[in-house]
């Protein structure tokens, strides 16, 4: 997969489908959907993870979004697709929060998450035992090490080799 963003930089990312199945099905779905497609960065934590996928910032402006102000649809973090779908951090043997990777964002319940995701941004071996890895980041670290909250994603790709 590859996550465009607005200013011209690709996040290339290998998906793990074999012990992530549900979370890979949902986010390639989404993707196909356009689900992602103006969606703005939420939330930056300096040295811990960034994090995206929430439909409540589509129609808002970076800048709105960074301050977090609430947007036409919602405050940005709080919203999904509607559903949520079933956490497999516990069953994932490559459920490891290593540097560039891709995980499920999730509210307090194991089996909470729905479209946001996070990258994380060093290991944060903390998360192994709460959140699913559904992929990494196979090139574009330094672009994720660039994001700031108010960046905007243009277009997720799902490219098959």
């Amino acid at each position: 997969a590859e996550i465009e963003l607005q200013d011209g930089g690709v996040i290339a990312l290998e998906l793990y489908p074999e012990t992530a199945p549900i979370s890979v099905e949902n986010f390639v779905k989404l993707a196909r959907d356009g689900f992602y497609d103006g969606v703005i960065f939420h939330r930056v934590v300096p040295g811990f993870v960034i994090q995206g996928g929430d439909p409540n910032t589509r129609d808002m402006s970076g800048a709105d979004v960074a301050a977090g102000l609430e947007g036409p649809y919602g405050m940005p973090g709080t919203g999904g697709p509607g559903y949520c779908i079933k956490g497999e951090f516990a069953t994932n043997p490559r459920n490891s929060h290593v540097d560039g990777a891709l995980a499920m964002a999730r509210s307090m319940d194991p089996d909470s998450a729905g479209s946001q995701f996070y990258f994380c941004l060093g290991a944060q071996h903390n998360l192994d035992s709460g959140y699913t890895v559904f992929g990494t980041t196979v090139e574009g670290l330094d672009v994720i090490s660039q994001l700031r909250a108010g960046d905007e994603i243009v277009h997720v790709e799902i490219v098959h080799e």
